[in-house]
């Protein structure tokens, strides 16, 4: 964890190793990129506005050979453009301060998880089907393959990644929209709606729209 406030770091550190995180704490960014090569973490939470080196800064250089860390950044910056950056420099997640301890204890665990768990190359079974993120399709028991298109791809396996839980939907939109104006935002909304009608042969299923918040697919 980079953390240039040290009382912040402090406690955030202490309230991790309540809950069983092993948390190596630095305040600039090019102590975190000494401590990140020589110990090799499951993770990283960097803040963005650092001394020696700001965050975004950092995740770009781990980023030149390393993809799979996973980085989540916490910043006081707001603008749609500020979470842009941080993913467009490999941030995984993106939390705005003030947060409170469970929600970043929630999101270290959805990453670890879909880490350990999920691999592109793989399967994923929700509920009686069978999507293939890596060839784009998706089967409903025997039934033929049905080919999804990119953008349906990527929705389906962010949702199926966090199955049962809430995707923020100014993360996602980031992520694959590359902006959340009203535009894109609009665009995700038809995307949820075809996604609806992709799973809908299984009645246990459903893409729940969790108002304010994003969506969550439970099954």
């Amino acid at each position: 964890m980079a953390e240039d406030e040290t009382a912040l770091g402090q406690i955030l550190k202490e309230s991790l190793e309540t809950r069983d995180f092993a948390v190596q704490l630095c305040h600039d960014g090019e102590e975190a990129y000494q401590l990140y090569q020589t110990n090799r973490p499951d993770i990283l939470v960097l803040d963005v506005m650092m001394p020696k080196k700001d965050g975004f800064t950092l995740a770009e250089q781990i980023r030149k050979n390393d993809d799979e860390t996973p980085i989540i950044f916490l910043t006081a910056k707001s603008q749609p453009h500020d979470v842009v950056t941080g993913f467009n420099t490999g941030g995984n997640d993106y939390l705005k301060k003030p947060f409170s301890i469970e929600e970043l204890i929630v999101r270290i665990k959805n990453l670890l998880n879909n880490r350990n768990t999920s691999n592109k190359n793989n399967d994923i079974l929700i509920g009686h089907y069978k999507f293939s993120p890596k060839n784009q399709t998706l089967q409903y028991k025997e039934e033929k393959k049905e080919i999804l298109t990119s953008r349906e791809s990527q929705l389906l396996l962010h949702l199926a990644q966090h199955k049962n839980d809430t995707i923020n939907r100014n993360v996602v939109l980031a992520q694959l929209w590359g902006n959340n104006d009203f535009y894109s935002a609009r665009s995700m909304d038809v995307f949820i709606s075809k996604l609806r009608k992709r799973l809908s042969k299984d009645t246990s299923i459903k893409i729940l729209n969790v108002r304010g918040v994003g969506y969550k697919l439970v099954v």
